[in-house]
C-alpha cells in the first residue's frame, strides 16, 4: 500500500509513520508534505497514492483547498485537533476521520475501514457505517482545559486558561505569560498544549508562540507578509509574530474561529 501524508508537524508526522509501519511493515510511504502548496506540487508530478493521511489544519491553509486545487480520486483518512471539520471531510473521499492526538487503535481501525471500503464485499453496507461513526463521533464534544496547577515552590497555583495571554517557547523549555505579567513554566511542548487548549480562544502564531484571543490589543503588518500582535500585561506586556505561512489562516481565525 502507497500512501501520502500531509503534516505539518515534524514530530505528528514522524509518530504517524511509525504506526503505520507497525500496523503494516510492507506500507510504502511515498511523501511527507508540510503544506497545501507542497501537497499539491507533489501531486501534480507524481501518480495517485493509495490512500491519503492529511491534517487537516496546516500551516498556509487547511487540506480542503488541495481538492480544490488538483483533482484527488483516491481515499482519504483525515487527522485533526479540531472536531468541527467532520461532515466536510466526508464529503472529500474521506474514509474517516481521526482526532489528535492519534491513538494506535483508532488508526488501525481506519487503515482497516479503509481495506473494507475499498475490497469489500457489503461495499455500501461499509459506507452508511463510515458515516454513521463520523456522525456520532460529531455528538462527542471534545472538552479542552480551563486551567493549568502550576508548581511555585512548595504551593500548587491554579490559573485559568481565560487569564493566560499565551504559551511561548524558549531554550528548549515551555511557558505561559499570565495578564498579571507573571511567567511560568510547563511541562508540556507546544504540540502538547495545542491538543489540550480550545482553539476557539487559542492560535499557534508561530513554531513558538501562542495567543489567546481575549489578549490581544493590536495587530498591525510587519515585514510585509506577517503579522505583529500586541498583548499587555500589568508589567508591560508582549509583542508576538504571525509568520508567514500562518498569516492567512489568522485572518480566518480572527473572523471566525469556528472555521
Amino acid at each position: 500500500m502507497k500512501i501520502l501524508i500531509v503534516e505539518d508537524e515534524p514530530l505528528a508526522a514522524e509518530k504517524l509513520e511509525a504506526m503505520l509501519y507497525t500496523y503494516d511493515a510492507t506500507i510504502v510511504i511515498l511523501a511527507v508534505c508540510s503544506s497545501v502548496e507542497s501537497a499539491v506540487r507533489w501531486l501534480k508530478a507524481n501518480s495517485a497514492p493509495d490512500l491519503g493521511l492529511f491534517d487537516i489544519q496546516l500551516g498556509d491553509g487547511n487540506s480542503f483547498e488541495i481538492f480544490e486545487k488538483v483533482s484527488i480520486l483516491f481515499p482519504v483518512i483525515f487527522t485533526t485537533a479540531f472536531d468541527q471539520f467532520a461532515l466536510k471531510a466526508f464529503k472529500v473521499n474521506s474514509v474517516d476521520y481521526l482526532l489528535k492526538p492519534i491513538e494506535e487503535k483508532d488508526l488501525s481501525a481506519a487503515m482497516e475501514k479503509y481495506t473494507q471500503l475499498h475490497f469489500p464485499a457489503g461495499k455500501e453496507e461499509n459506507i452508511f457505517s463510515a458515516i454513521d461513526s463520523v456522525a456520532k463521533m460529531m455528538h462527542q464534544e471534545k472538552k479542552y482545559r480551563d486551567r493549568f496547577v502550576i508548581a511555585v515552590g512548595e504551593r500548587l497555583k491554579m490559573i485559568n486558561s481565560a487569564d493566560i495571554v499565551c504559551f511561548y517557547s524558549e531554550d528548549k523549555s515551555t511557558f505561559l505569560l499570565t495578564s498579571g505579567g507573571r511567567c511560568y513554566p510547563l511541562d508540556q511542548s507546544l504540540n502538547q498544549l495545542e491538543e489540550e487548549i480550545n482553539p476557539k480562544l487559542f492560535f499557534r502564531t508561530n513554531r513558538s508562540e501562542i495567543v489567546n484571543i481575549q489578549h490581544i490589543s493590536d495587530i498591525v503588518t510587519y515585514g510585509g507578509t506577517r503579522l505583529k500582535i500586541s498583548i499587555p500585561t500589568k508589567n508591560g506586556g508582549k509583542e508576538l509574530i504571525v509568520s508567514r505561512e500562518r498569516t492567512k489562516s489568522f485572518r480566518n481565525w480572527l473572523s471566525d474561529p469556528t472555521e
